[in-house]
């Protein structure tokens, strides 16, 4: 497959290219098999409920083993939605390259151990009708906060196509415009990929993450990159959300300490849905277990 697309700047870009998996083997499993039995039972532990599909999830993006439980009850939640939603917009934080504004790949497909997932051409040339927006390969080379929830989406959902954006410099009002135009209908869920406080002592982490998800739950833009460092993507969304009336609920809250690491230095790990319509709850159903 091949798509063409001609950036604001007039730079014209036409190729097939395969991104690689970075950190197969590393943040999760390197093996089809392994992995796809890891996400199914991630999955499958979470509780069912009724509440409708999301529009929007917010997940952690750390190892699986840390996070991978926290980020399976939002994935779990598009289950029902697995034939309707065709494309995903992905946004997450530049870890390892400097980006002003946000990028997206110069790559016509993503690769994991469970396929190849196409990039979204025609909502990527879009996108790059924004002036905050532009194309870069070496932000999308090794970025794992996008990558490891691929393989997620590709268990629940099976065929999409994905707009992956690595969100660096940029304000709250630039993501939203961004969301805003990519925002679509029913086959377009947005997914923010951000961790929470990061190094803290266990306790310590516990109150600052929960304040953190307070202020997420009351829709409040302004988080600093201390509570999450994905808040530049998550403070867009929560934009968007209060200008759509959306409504987020927390479906957990927890940390490495809680998982599979020791509590001297804890990373936080939070999952929050956005779904349209009336007030609904804001805490996790029975069964979930914030903190």
């Amino acid at each position: 497959m091949e798509f063409c697309f001609a950036s604001p700047a007039s730079v014209r870009l036409c190729m097939d290219v395969l991104r690689p998996a970075a950190v197969a083997g590393f943040f999760y499993p390197g093996s089809a098999a392994a992995l796809a039995g890891d996400v199914g039972r991630f999955v499958a532990a979470v509780p069912a409920t009724d509440e409708p599909t999301p529009k929007a999830i917010v997940v952690p993006h750390a190892g699986y083993v840390y996070s991978g439980p926290v980020a399976a009850s939002a994935y779990a939640r598009l289950a029902a939605a697995g034939e309707r939603i065709r494309r995903v917009v992905l946004l997450g934080p530049a870890h390892r390259v400097a980006v002003r504004g946000l990028a997206v790949p110069e790559a016509t497909a993503f690769a994991t151990p469970l396929g190849d997932v196409e990039v979204d051409a025609e909502a990527v040339a879009r996108a790059l009708t924004l002036p905050q927006v532009g194309v870069s390969a070496a932000a999308h080379a090794q970025e794992h906060s996008l990558e490891v929830q691929l393989p997620f989406l590709q268990v629940v959902l099976g065929e999409f196509r994905v707009v992956p954006l690595v969100v660096g410099a940029a304000t709250a009002d630039e993501v939203a415009a961004v969301l805003d135009l990519l925002w679509g209908g029913p086959e377009t869920l947005i997914v923010v990929s951000t961790d929470l406080s990061h190094y803290h002592r266990y306790d310590d982490a516990r109150a600052i993450d929960r304040g953190t998800a307070e202020q997420v739950l009351a829709l409040t833009p302004g988080l600093d990159h201390e509570q999450a460092c994905g808040a530049t993507p998550l403070n867009g969304l929560l934009l968007c959300a209060r200008r759509r009336a959306l409504v987020p609920e927390l479906l957990d809250l927890r940390n490495s300490g809680d998982t599979a690491g020791d509590r001297a230095r804890v990373v936080g790990y939070a999952a929050f849905a956005f779904a349209a319509g009336a007030a609904g709850p804001t805490q996790a159903p029975t069964g979930r277990r914030p903190t």
